[in-house]
Parts: structure tokens; C-alpha cells; sequence
């Protein structure tokens, strides 16, 4: 009885212990999330600006949207994605439910995709698929490690995409970037997500181009139009990368997040049994003492006590 009582004491330490290193790695992963959400939020402005000056470019530029895709129509594509992952653990399904929607999206494009992943794990599942893979890149630890990632990112496939004026590369105007990556929605939510950078989305140009200015003080693009709208090209593929890495980041520790509340769940259902168990070993030790004290003072022949 003793061992069995000591046994369960061990275990309800145990299990205390655990539950507040989850407790812990709750607190972290909801924090992360804020950081992360943050980060995305002060790139809004930003981004709004750089949505204005490609505007401006593209009215200047007098750029003709008709049907310049159907142009392509049925000539060989390169498909170029960058898929984002994680390389933490106690991250549940996170790897499988991005890098399943990617390959099930690119199955469905034409030409044959070329993939960056963004951490190993996600990296390896693709690989599994028999994706052809150009390399990874290791997942950033904290929001000021997503500008030097996004910044390799670039170099990498720099050789690959050189935009021109309308978002396409000089070397292949069919080439293709894809970005697919798990966006946070609320609480321990996210989903999959696939967005296309290049070329830039015509729809996209023409609300752009058709925007009214936000003040009376009409712009006007001093020096190379070209050379300018290459540049805001540049910021916008760098604001979308680092976007979808944020909010990868912010749906890993989501992910984290709901597996964190599943064990804290079953410690304390497991900690509840094991308290009810060591409760009734407790109780029946002492019956039993009592009863031993009782048997002892009957042979003594003292009878019952008063």
C-alpha cells in the first residue's frame, strides 16, 4: 500500500511539472503570435504606399491589359514556388496540411514546378511527392530573422526572376513564382494558403492604375519610369515574402498553441484520476489502520471502546 501511495505521489509530481512547462509553452506560443500578427500589421501602410507608386507607374506607362496571358496560352510554363514550413516540433500536422496543399495545387498547374521549401521537414515531404526541389532555407526564429531569410530568398531566385515592366522576367515572360504557406486566421486557427506574385495578377494592375489619388497634389515620377517601377516591383515581392513568412510563423505557434491546449486537457483529466486514485488508496490505508488498531485492542481482549 505504502509503494503504490508513494508511486502515485511521484506521478501527480510528475504530472504537475509537466502541465506547467506546457502552461509555459502556451504563454510563449500565444506571445509569438501577437509578435508575429504585429509585424504583419506594420507593413499595411507600407504596403499601401507601395500599391499607390505602382499606380502611378502603370498609368504613366500607358501598360496595355488585354488578355496579355491568353498570349502565352498553351506554350511551356515554368512554375518556380517557395513553400513555407517548420522545422519546430509539437507543431501537430503543420508540415503535412501546407506541403499536401502545395503539391495538390501544383499538380493542377501546368510545366513541371521547381520548389525553394523554407525548413527541412516541409522540405523532406516534398521531396517524398517527387517534386523537383532547388534547396531550402532554414524557418526564421524571430521576426528580426525574417528580413535576412526573405533577403536570401531574393538572391536565390534573383537568377531565376528578373522582373520587367509588367511583372515578368526578362529571361521567360511564362516563368512563375507561387508562394504557398499556412495564414493565421484567430486563436489556434490557420489554413493553407497559395498566392502568385509573377507575373503580377492584371486585375491587380488595372484596379491599381485606375485608383484616384489620395490628395489634391497629383504625383509624378521623376527620373526612369521603368527603372522606378522595377524598384516598387522589387518592395512588393519583398513585402509579400515577408508577409506570408510572419504569418506562417504566427500559424506554426498556432499550431502549437492548440496542441499545447490538448495536453493541458488530458494533464488535468489524468491528474484528476490520479487524485481520486491516491484519495481512495489514502482512505483505504487508514480503514485499515484503524482496523488493525481495533483487531489489536480486541485481542487484547478490551473489547469494543466506548
Amino acid at each position: 500500500m505504502s509503494n503504490s501511495i508513494a508511486d502515485l505521489r511521484r506521478k501527480i509530481n510528475g504530472a504537475n511539472d509537466l502541465q506547467s512547462v506546457v502552461r509555459t509553452m502556451k504563454t510563449l506560443a500565444a506571445s509569438n503570435i501577437g509578435q508575429y500578427e504585429q509585424s504583419v500589421r506594420a507593413l499595411t501602410d507600407y504596403f499601401s504606399s507601395v500599391e499607390a507608386g505602382l499606380g502611378v507607374c502603370f498609368r504613366e506607362r500607358g501598360l496595355s491589359f488585354t488578355g496579355a496571358e491568353s498570349k502565352f496560352k498553351g506554350r511551356s510554363v515554368e512554375i518556380n514556388a517557395i513553400v513555407f514550413g517548420s522545422d519546430q516540433g509539437l507543431v501537430g500536422r503543420f508540415n503535412d496540411v501546407i506541403a499536401d496543399y502545395a503539391i495538390k495545387t501544383l499538380a493542377d498547374l501546368p510545366g513541371t514546378p521547381r520548389v525553394w521549401a523554407v525548413g527541412e521537414r516541409v522540405h523532406a515531404h516534398l521531396g517524398e511527392a517527387g517534386l523537383r526541389l532547388s534547396g531550402h532555407f532554414a524557418v526564421p526564429s524571430s521576426v528580426t530573422s525574417i528580413t535576412p531569410l526573405i533577403a536570401q530568398i531574393l538572391v536565390e531566385s534573383k537568377a531565376q526572376h528578373t522582373p520587367s515592366a509588367t511583372g515578368r522576367t526578362d529571361r521567360d515572360e511564362t516563368a512563375e513564382l507561387h508562394l504557398f504557406y499556412n495564414r493565421y486566421s484567430s486563436g489556434a486557427m490557420y489554413e493553407p494558403l497559395h498566392q502568385r506574385l509573377l507575373p503580377l495578377d492584371l486585375d491587380w494592375q488595372r484596379e491599381l492604375a485606375s485608383r484616384s489619388w489620395p490628395t489634391k497634389i497629383l504625383p509624378e515620377v521623376m527620373g526612369g519610369s521603368l527603372e522606378t517601377l522595377r524598384s516598387l516591383i522589387s518592395e512588393y515581392l519583398f513585402v509579400s515574402l515577408f508577409r506570408a513568412c510572419a504569418e506562417s510563423l504566427a500559424s506554426e505557434n498556432a499550431s502549437r498553441l492548440a496542441a499545447m491546449q490538448r495536453a493541458d486537457k488530458n494533464i488535468e483529466e489524468l491528474l484528476e484520476d490520479l487524485g481520486g486514485t491516491f484519495h481512495r488508496l489514502r482512505q483505504s490505508g487508514i480503514d485499515e489502520e484503524l482496523f488493525d488498531v481495533v483487531s489489536g485492542f480486541e485481542a487484547l481482549g478490551g473489547g469494543m471502546p466506548q
